[in-house]
């Protein structure tokens, strides 16, 4: 039970945050805080996957799409880091 509780309080957080950069990307154009929301977004969709995986289909197994999801997420914000510190 509390497993379940922690896993979609992550969902929840993740999405909230995800919602917020994008939010704040459409108000200041800052392309730190487009990256940032990807990243988040795709963290989103991976707790997600965590929360279809483990609570709803417990006999399959997603980890692979819950990693590529982790792995696009973290590329795109490590791409945007590097991209603002070139134009810098």
């Amino acid at each position: 039970m509390w497993a379940a509780c922690v896993y979609l309080l992550c969902l929840l957080t993740s999405t909230a945050c995800a919602v917020f950069l994008v939010r704040g990307y459409r108000n200041t154009r800052s392309q730190l805080l487009f990256w940032s929301a990807i990243c988040f977004v795709m963290l989103a969709i991976n707790n997600l996957l965590v929360v279809v995986d483990i609570l709803m289909l417990p006999d399959t197994d997603l980890s692979l799409w819950r990693s590529v999801a982790t792995f696009v997420g973290l590329a795109c914000l490590l791409y945007g880091f590097i991209w603002e510190a070139e134009r810098t």
